[in-house]
């Protein structure tokens, strides 16, 4: 049987006007995806977006919070952060954070695939 969290389930509704949203449990919370792109993660009955240098500013300037685990003794930070408690009460306060985070993890993903191919060849 699939781990469920009523949580996670509510946000998924709430994140259903992206399009075909999904959860995946992970590491003790749930992965968010929008097609094969995690975009938001869950844990601790908390949604965290993607961010990047771009989307950082909004969450900073509106008190969101970083998404922090504890590991050997010492904090992590990753580069997922939780929206305002304002975003949480509708569909439409919660809307302009998700796609924050999903232009931020295709921006990622984007990124990470012109890496993979190395640099640029010159024309001769």
């Amino acid at each position: 049987m699939a781990k469920t969290s009523p949580f996670v389930d509510r946000m998924l509704l709430q994140l259903a006007p992206l399009g075909p949203v999904r959860a995946r449990a992970m590491f003790g919370g749930f992965g968010v995806y929008l097609d094969d792109l995690m975009f938001a993660l869950s844990a601790w009955d908390r949604l965290f977006f993607k961010v990047d240098d771009e989307s950082l500013p909004a969450f900073k300037t509106a008190h969101g919070k970083p998404f922090v685990y504890p590991m050997n003794g010492q904090d992590v930070v990753m580069s997922y952060w939780e929206p305002p408690k304002a975003a949480f009460k509708d569909a439409a306060s919660l809307m302009p954070w998700a796609e924050l985070g999903l232009v931020s993890a295709r921006r990622a993903r984007a990124a990470k695939r012109g890496r993979a191919r190395g640099p640029a060849k010159r024309a001769r």
